[in-house]
């Protein structure tokens, strides 16, 4: 007798490692060479930020707050949400289709608001010393609030129970919805007068206007957070991976057990 065997489950056939969900071994040690790096280079970052670099003429020890501010809000407007933008627009085109985009989409929106809250805090205690106030409706700070809640949102909408593909179509419009507002944060300070200062690296004239030690520990930190996101990202996979797994493996048995209890009637 020929046994045929039952289908994969596409639901898992889908971005599944071919080692099974723990990864392979190049995975494992993809992620501890960026764990290491990253932790090498943030506190690399650290001590000549608090040690090495000089204050600074006019702000003085507040400076060193730019060795973190600049690099958090890079990794939270333009690598996190740009590439769940990139992801989800890679999922809505049919011949890329697959949930490994919405699973990166995904990835990438839930690391990109840990970034955000970071930079709205760390913009926080920049502020009150030298605006006099923790928080002010200005134009950067607010869009930058408004991209926060809008993601929280696709956090949110991500919850609702559905099939994986109807949640990663309408997760992935909402992703687009939110990113509309990156620009809007991006040119802020060139659309409106705002207290927030103008772009330190990124100007329209691209004229640095830091040089010396504080430019090279400022890159510095900002390729360290830029390694930190990038094993962040793919921890997250990973454990979204797993979660799918999971789920389809508690509705087959869901699945059994009915398919049981309708023999046994």
């Amino acid at each position: 007798m020929t046994t045929i065997a039952p289908p994969a489950d596409p639901r898992l056939a889908e971005g599944a490692p071919a080692t099974g969900p723990d990864g392979s071994a190049r995975l494992r040690a993809t992620l501890w060479t960026l764990g290491v790096l990253g932790a090498v280079s943030t506190g690399a970052t650290v001590w000549l930020g608090i040690w090495v670099t000089p204050p600074d003429k006019v702000q003085g020890n507040l400076v060193r707050l730019v060795y973190l501010h600049p690099g958090v809000a890079w990794v939270a407007l333009y690598l996190a949400f740009g590439l769940a933008a990139l992801a989800s627009l890679l999922y809505l085109w049919p011949r890329t289709r697959s949930l490994v985009w919405d699973r990166l989409a995904a990835a990438a929106v839930e690391v990109g608001v840990v970034f955000t809250a970071c930079t709205l805090i760390s913009g926080s205690i920049w502020g009150r010393p030298t605006w006099g106030v923790w928080w002010a409706w200005d134009a950067r700070l607010t869009s930058t609030a408004v991209l926060l809640v809008l993601f929280l949102g696709y956090l949110a909408l991500r919850r609702v129970p559905a099939e994986p593909h109807v949640r990663a179509r309408r997760s992935a419009f909402a992703a687009l919805f939110a990113a509309v507002d990156v620009p809007i944060v991006h040119f802020s300070v060139l659309w409106w007068r705002t207290l927030h200062q103008g772009a330190t690296v990124l100007n329209p004239t691209l004229s640095p206007e830091i040089h010396g030690s504080m430019a090279w520990t400022l890159l510095l930190g900002i390729v360290a957070l830029t390694v930190d996101f990038a094993w962040m990202l793919v921890v997250r996979y990973r454990i979204g991976l797993l979660e799918d797994r999971l789920g389809a493996e508690e509705l087959d048995r869901a699945i059994d057990a009915r398919r049981a209890e309708g023999g046994a009637a």
